[in-house]
C-alpha cells in the first residue's frame, strides 16, 4: 500500500487552496531539534552556572539597609533648617513630617554631614579579585586631607601597613591628574604636567604631600576587629558624597501614626549605614533646638519692646480718659446704651488683637525682605503656624547662604548664578504668598469687623457730643487695653516655650547592626537570568533556524500538505558512484528501490502497465538522476527488458557512471544526425540498455517537443518492457511537463533536507487540477538522525528505524543513541512477554 493512496481526498476548490501550503512553522520539527540539540543546553547551563557563581562570588557587592524610628511633635517653628528645593509636598494633615521630610534630605543638612563628619573619604579593602567597602570605623587609621590643599578626587590610594604606626602609600601606576579639586571652595582648577608620585612610606600624623594630594593618616581611637591587608582610599566630591547620600536616605511614615517617621538608609556596608542616621538624626536635633531657642528669644525680645510701646500708650490713653472724668465731671452717662457699648467694645478688642498680629506678620515679611533672618520671629507671634512658610524660608535662607557662597567662585552672569536666582525667586514667592494669603485673611476680618463696628456707631449717634467724646476715648482705651492684654498673653506663652523648651524630635529605634542579612542585589535572581539567557541562546537560535527554514525535512509534513502518493524512502547514498543497486545489491538503499519498483503498479495506467516511467525533480541536486539509474537496474535485474533515457539535455550526467561515451546520443538522434540504434548502449546487465543525452543542444526545449522525440517514444515502447526517462527538473524548466503526456507514471523526487517547499507548490496544484496523472514522489537521502526514528521507514519496509544494520552490507552504519535504547527497550519487552 502506498502511504496517502487510499486515502479519499477532498478536492474542493477551497480544500485545493490549501494543498502545497506548509505551514510557516513546523512545531513537530522544532521540538525535534531541541531534543536533538540538547548538548548545547547541558554546556550553555555549565557556563551560565560557572558565570553566575563567579559573579556571586567574586563581583556582587552586597547591599545592606538600616532604619531609624523617629517621633515628632505639632507645631514645629523653625526657619533655620535647611530644605532640599523649592518643590514641596504639601500635607496640611502631616506638614511638621513634611517639613522634616525635606530638612533630612535637603543638601545643606547633607553638605553639613559631609563636611562634618568627612563622608567624601571612601574605604575599601581588596581581596584577589574582589573589593570590599568599610566602614571608617573598621579601618586602622583615618585618612585627613588638607582642605586648602588641591586633592585629585576619584584616585584610588591604597594604603599598607608595615608594622608599627608605618603605612606605605602606594599610587596606581598611571591615572594622575592636572585637573584638581578644592573642597575650600568646592571646585576644579587645574595645576601644570607632573611625574607619577612615587610610593612612599609615611607614619601616623605624618603629612603625604604631592602635587596631587595632601593628607595624614589619624589613628582610630577604637580597636578595628578585622585585620587588614590594605585598605584602598579614594576621594569623591562634596557634591558627588551629598548626592549619594540623597539617593540612598528613604522617609517614609507609619501608616497608623503620621507623626512617627521611619528614615532608612542603603549602603554597601552595614556599619556605615547605621552609623549615618543615627549621626544625621542627632546633628538635626541639636540644630533644630537650637533654632527653636533662637527664634522663641527673638520672639520674647520683639514683644517685649511691643508691649513697652504699647504700654506707653496705654498710660497716654488713660490719662486722657482721667482727664475727662475730672474736667468735664463725665463719670457717668445718662440712659446709656450698655447692650451696644459692649458689642462695640468686643469687636474692638478683636481689631486690636488682629491688628496686632499683623504688626507682627509685617515684622516677619521685612525680616524676609532684608534677609536679616537672625532677627527672625516665630509665626505664631502673627497667630499662625503653618509648616508649608517654614519651609520656604528654611529654604530661602540656605539659598542665600549658598548664592554668597557661590558668588566667590563665579560671575554674576554664569549658569550657577543664573540658576541660584532662580531658585530664591521661587522661594522668595513660596514665602511671601503664604504671608499674602494670611494678611488677605487678617483684612478681610478687619473690614468685618468695622462695618459691625459702624453699625453699631449709628445707634449711639443720638448722644450729645460731650458724651460722645468721652464714650470715643473709653473705647479708644479699651482697644489698646485689649492690643496690650494680647501681646502680654503672646509673651507669656513665649516665656514658657522658652522655658520648657526641648527638641520636637524623640528616636523611639535608633539603628543597630543586628546582623541584618543584605537586601541586594538579588543574588538568586542574577544567576537564574543568567543561565537563563544563556540556555535562552541555542533556544532562540533554533527558534529562528525553524522560522527561516523552507527546506523539506518530514516525510509526513510533506505527504499531509501535498496529499500525494509515497512510493518509497531511500537512504543516504555512501557509495563513490551512483550505481548502488549493482555495486551493492544486498544493501538496504538497494532493497528501498525494489520496494520502489513493487509500488510503482499502483501508478499503473488502466490496462495495468507503466511502460514509460518519468522521473523529475524541483531543481537539480536532489537525486534525479540517482534514482534513474537504480530504478532502472533495479528493473533490468528483474528479467524486464528496460532502458534509461537521459533526457536532460541541458546537463547530461549518466554516460559517466556507466562509462559511456556521450559524443552520440539522443541529442544527436533528435537532429537526424543517427539512428536509433546509434543511440543505444549496452551495459552489463544484460537487460539494462542506456541512452545518453549527448551533446547539449541549443535549442533542448524544441527537440524534446519535436515529433521525433515521439515516435523515439514509441519505438522504445514496442522493444522495451520499461523506459526510463531522466527529465530536466521542473523548478526550472517545463520540459518535463511536455514530456508527463507521453508518460504512464511519473515518480517526483524530494530530497530530504535540501528541497525547498516552496517548490513543490506547483507541482501539487497541478496534480490536484488533474493536470498531471500517475504521481508518486520518492523521498531520497534520508537519514535518520537522534529523536527522529517515527512514521516512515519500518512500516514501510525501506530499511529505516530498524532496517539499518539488518542488510550484510550496512555494517558500518552506527545506529542513533535513541534509536539503540528503543530497539533495546522492545528487546526487552518482548523477552518478557514470552
Amino acid at each position: 500500500m502506498i502511504p496517502g493512496k487510499d486515502a479519499t481526498v477532498d478536492k474542493s476548490a477551497v480544500q485545493k487552496e490549501k494543498f502545497g501550503t506548509f505551514s510557516l512553522f513546523d512545531i513537530e520539527h522544532f521540538l525535534r531539534r531541541l531534543v536533538t540539540n540538547w548538548y548545547w543546553f547541558v554546556l550553555m547551563f555549565f557556563i551560565g552556572y560557572g558565570i553566575s557563581w563567579f559573579y556571586g562570588k567574586y563581583y556582587a557587592q552586597n547591599i545592606y539597609s538600616s532604619s531609624l524610628s523617629l517621633s515628632i511633635s505639632n507645631k514645629v517653628d523653625s526657619y533655620f533648617a535647611p530644605s532640599q528645593s523649592v518643590n514641596f509636598f504639601y500635607d496640611r494633615g502631616n506638614q511638621d513630617g513634611i517639613y522634616l521630610k525635606k530638612m533630612l534630605l535637603s543638601r545643606s543638612h547633607n553638605e553639613f554631614l559631609v563636611q562634618e563628619l568627612n563622608l567624601f573619604v571612601n574605604y575599601q579593602t581588596k581581596g584577589l579579585i574582589k573589593s570590599t567597602y568599610l566602614d571608617k570605623d573598621d579601618s586602622p587609621v583615618f585618612l585627613e586631607v588638607d582642605k586648602k590643599h588641591l586633592q585629585q578626587v576619584n584616585y584610588p590610594i591604597t594604603i599598607i601597613p608595615k608594622g608599627g604606626n608605618s603605612y606605605e602609600v602606594v599610587l596606581p601606576e598611571e591615572g594622575q591628574s592636572t585637573h584638581l579639586y578644592s573642597y575650600d571652595f568646592e571646585g576644579f582648577q587645574d595645576i601644570g604636567s607632573f611625574a607619577r608620585p612615587a610610593n612612599k612610606i609615611i607614619r601616623v600624623n605624618e603629612w603625604y604631600t604631592s602635587p596631587n594630594l595632601r593628607f595624614r593618616l589619624v589613628p582610630n581611637p577604637k580597636t578595628t576587629a578585622i585585620k587588614l591587608e590594605n585598605i584602598i582610599v579614594s576621594l569623591s566630591t562634596v557634591n558627588d558624597a551629598v548626592n549619594s547620600i540623597v539617593g540612598s536616605v528613604g522617609i517614609d511614615f507609619d501608616r497608623e501614626i503620621n507623626s512617627i517617621m521611619i528614615i532608612s538608609k542603603t549602603g554597601y556596608n552595614l556599619n556605615s549605614t547605621v552609623n549615618f542616621l543615627n549621626k544625621s538624626v542627632a546633628e538635626l536635633q541639636k540644630k533644630r533646638f537650637n533654632d527653636k531657642n533662637t527664634v522663641d528669644k527673638n520672639t520674647e525680645n520683639y514683644l517685649k519692646e511691643s508691649l513697652e510701646g504699647i504700654r506707653k500708650k496705654l498710660d497716654s490713653s488713660g490719662a486722657v480718659l482721667n482727664y475727662l472724668k475730672t474736667s468735664e465731671k463725665l463719670y457717668d452717662i445718662d440712659n446709656r446704651d450698655e447692650k451696644s457699648l459692649t458689642q462695640i467694645k468686643d469687636l474692638e478688642a478683636k481689631k486690636a488683637d488682629i491688628l496686632s498680629k499683623m504688626t507682627s506678620l509685617n515684622s516677619i515679611r521685612n525680616t524676609i525682605s532684608t534677609q536679616n533672618f537672625d532677627k527672625m520671629i516665630s509665626s505664631s507671634a502673627a497667630g499662625f503656624d503653618d509648616g508649608l512658610f517654614s519651609a520656604s524660608v528654611s529654604e530661602l535662607k540656605a539659598l542665600y547662604l549658598k548664592r554668597r557662597e557661590l558668588a566667590s567662585i563665579y560671575t554674576p552672569n554664569s549658569e550657577p548664578m543664573k540658576e541660584i536666582n532662580r531658585l530664591i525667586s521661587e522661594a522668595k514667592q513660596n514665602s511671601t504668598g503664604s504671608l499674602r494669603n494670611i494678611y488677605t485673611v487678617y483684612t478681610d476680618q478687619l473690614n468685618k469687623i468695622d462695618r459691625q463696628v459702624a453699625e453699631a456707631n449709628s445707634e449711639l449717634s443720638t448722644y450729645p457730643e460731650k458724651q460722645r467724646k468721652y464714650l470715643d476715648a473709653e473705647r479708644g482705651y479699651n482697644m489698646i487695653e485689649a492690643t496690650y492684654n494680647s501681646l502680654l498673653s503672646r509673651q507669656n506663652e513665649s516665656k514658657m516655650r522658652l522655658a520648657t523648651n526641648q527638641s520636637d524630635m524623640s528616636v523611639i529605634d535608633p539603628a543597630k547592626n543586628l546582623g541584618q542579612a543584605p537586601i541586594g542585589p538579588n543574588v538568586k535572581g542574577t544567576k537564574m537570568a543568567i543561565i537563563g539567557g544563556l540556555l535562552s541562546l541555542p533556544f532562540i537560535f533554533i527558534l529562528i533556524g525553524g522560522l527561516l527554514d523552507s527546506k523539506i525535512r518530514s516525510i509526513k509534513e510533506l505527504l499531509s500538505v501535498t496529499k500525494i502518493p509515497l512510493l518509497g524512502v531511500i537512504g543516504n547514498n555512501t557509495n563513490e558512484n551512483m550505481l548502488t543497486v549493482l555495486d551493492h545489491p544486498k544493501s538496504s538503499v538497494s532493497e528501498a528501490f525494489r520496494g520502489i519498483r513493487a509500488n510503482m503498479r499502483f501508478l499503473a495506467t488502466e490496462d495495468g502497465k507503466s511502460k514509460v516511467i518519468l522521473i523529475t525533480s524541483s531543481v537539480g541536486g536532489e537525486g534525479k538522476t540517482y534514482v534513474s539509474i537504480n530504478l532502472a537496474s533495479v528493473l533490468g535485474l528483474s528479467d524486464k527488458k528496460t532502458i534509461l533515457l537521459g533526457m536532460d539535455l541541458r546537463k547530461p550526467k549518466i554516460f559517466g557512471d556507466f562509462n559511456i561515451d556521450n559524443n552520440h546520443g539522443i541529442s544527436n538522434y533528435l537532429t537526424g544526425e543517427v539512428d536509433i540504434d546509434q543511440i543505444i548502449n549496452k551495459t552489463k546487465i544484460p537487460n539494462l540498455d542506456v541512452a545518453t543525452a549527448g551533446p547539449i543542444p541549443p535549442n533542448p526545449s524544441e527537440l524534446l517537443m519535436s515529433d521525433r522525440n515521439v515516435k523515439l517514444i514509441e519505438e522504445l515502447k514496442k522493444r522495451y518492457d520499461f523506459i526510463i526517462i531522466d527529465s530536466p527538473p521542473v523548478g526550472l524548466v517545463a520540459d518535463s511537463y511536455d514530456l508527463m503526456k507521453y508518460s504512464d507514471a511519473n515518480l517526483y523526487i524530494v530530497r530530504h533536507e535540501y528541497t525547498e517547499k516552496y517548490m513543490l507548490k506547483m507541482i501539487t496544484e497541478k496534480y490536484h487540477n488533474d493536470e498531471i496523472k500517475h504521481l508518486g514522489f520518492v523521498y531520497n537521502d534520508y537519514i535518520v538522525k537522534q529523536g527522529y526514528g517515527y512514521g516512515y521507514g519500518y512500516g514501510y519496509g525501506y530499511g529505516y528505524g530498524y532496517g539499518y544494520g539488518y542488510f550484510d552490507e550496512d555494517k558500518n552504519y552506527k545506529e542513533p543513541l535513541l534509536i539503540k535504547i528503543r530497539n533495546f527497550v522492545k528487546m526487552y519487552l518482548d523477552k518478557k512477554s514470552q
